[in-house]
């Protein structure tokens, strides 16, 4: 594996734009042929739009990181504390350096957060269909602990996976 120069620092308010484009972008490679790109558009204006984001960088259970290879932003990872336990909730790496560690130094710094607040596990939701990804995260050391049809709104659904990794 041929690891990349990262630096992960966390998302500050004048990210906010970047984070949103880097998201669209993202999720334009890697979504369509999983769900329909009305789905896309919405999920990504209920996740990603601005204020959204800045609302997420006012919660205290909350962390927003991101990671530059010489300068550029080439990913982001999203922490909370949800329903008790302690959930990556979004982990996204351009396709460009998919591949390459980025993520997997996201998920590390994303674990050792989790540890150091006591949390015996770190959980994630993906989609049934995200091949890719659920080959990565197992790679890292997750499992599948339940599946989930989860109603998102407007007739739209994610047909997750819940993954672990135990600390």
């Amino acid at each position: 594996m041929n690891s990349l120069n990262i630096e992960i620092r966390p998302v500050t308010p004048p990210d906010v734009p970047a984070i949103s484009s880097l998201a669209r972008e993202i999720w334009q490679a890697t979504y369509p042929g999983i769900i329909t790109q009305d789905q896309i558009d919405f999920m990504l204006e209920q996740r990603y739009g601005h204020e959204r984001l800045y609302d997420d960088l006012e919660d205290a259970d909350k962390w927003l990181d991101q990671a530059f290879q010489d300068g550029r932003r080439v990913g982001f990872a999203f922490s909370e504390i949800y329903k008790g336990e302690f959930k990556l909730d979004k982990l996204y790496i351009h396709p460009d350096v998919q591949r390459k560690g980025v993520g997997g130094q996201l998920i590390e710094h994303v674990a050792q957060r989790a540890r150091k607040k006591g949390y015996p596990c770190v959980v994630l939701a993906v989609n049934k269909r995200n091949e890719k990804a659920i080959g990565s995260y197992k790679k890292y050391g997750f499992v599948v602990r339940e599946t989930i049809v989860d109603d998102i709104g407007r007739g739209f659904v994610m047909d997750d996976f819940i993954m672990e990794k135990k600390l």
